[in-house]
Formats: C-alpha cells, sequence, structure tokens
C-alpha cells in the first residue's frame, strides 16, 4: 500500500459524490489508468471488477454529505487504487463478505481501515506482463 511518507500525495485524485452512480467513473478511470501502464486486457479487468466491489464496501459507510475519493498510486507494473468515504460511525470491513472475497482474490493485496473518520479500501494489482516492473 502507499506509504504516506516515500509517496505524500496520490499521482491521480478523482473525487466524486459518494453516490454509486458514479461507480462506473471510478471503473473507468482506474482502466484507463492501467492502460496507460499497460497491463493486460484481462488484469485491467480484474482491477474494473475489484474497484467496483471497493466501491461496494465504501459506499454504504458514507456520511450523507461525503465524498467517494479515489486516490491512484501509479508506478512501472503497479497500480494501488484507495478508495475511501468520510464516515463517522463505520462498521468496519467484512473479511466474509462477497465483495471482500472478490476483490481479494482478484487484487494482489488488498486492505480495509475503519479510522480516522473514514472507511477506505485499498488494493495494488500488479500487471502481468513480463518485465513490466522492471
Amino acid at each position: 500500500m502507499p506509504d504516506p511518507q516515500a509517496h505524500p500525495r496520490a499521482d491521480v485524485e478523482l473525487r466524486l459524490p459518494a453516490d454509486g452512480v458514479y461507480v462506473s467513473v471510478v471503473r473507468t478511470t482506474t482502466a484507463g489508468l492501467a492502460a496507460r501502464l499497460d497491463f493486460l486486457i484481462d488484469d485491467i479487468e480484474d482491477l474494473r471488477i475489484a474497484v467496483g466491489e471497493a466501491c461496494a464496501m465504501v459506499l454504504p459507510e458514507a456520511d450523507a454529505d461525503s465524498d467517494l475519493v479515489c486516490s491512484y498510486y501509479l508506478s512501472p507494473g503497479t497500480l494501488t487504487v484507495r478508495v475511501a468515504v468520510t464516515a463517522g460511525n463505520p462498521s468496519g470491513p467484512e473479511y466474509d463478505s462477497f465483495a471482500w472475497q472478490v476483490l481479494s482474490t482478484m487484487a494482489t493485496r488488498a486492505e480495509a481501515d475503519a479510522s480516522g473518520g473514514q472507511f477506505s479500501v485499498s488494493l495494488t494489482m500488479e500487471s502481468g506482463v513480463p518485465g513490466a516492473g522492471s
């Protein structure tokens, strides 16, 4: 996951109303960034699905006036996405939910955090392209 000390801000940040109608924008943005990093088509589709599931986990926890903030951290062969909402009293991640199972299966790494007045899910995907990370 991104280290705030080593990488103080996202390479790309998208801020939208915390409403499910905008998940398609998040999925399309994610796919576009992965394509720019030369991810394989199958990896891009896995990312689109995983990001959709991450949004499905955080949106029900959002406060009424919250934004859905998507932060993208780019490096050769790797894309990390963090989706977060302001949540005054988040119930925390449900690790046995279908959404978490899909997300953690498709992503290389995944984690959730319900602290500091936010609920966030972060996922990292590494490209299947040989030599992409070198």
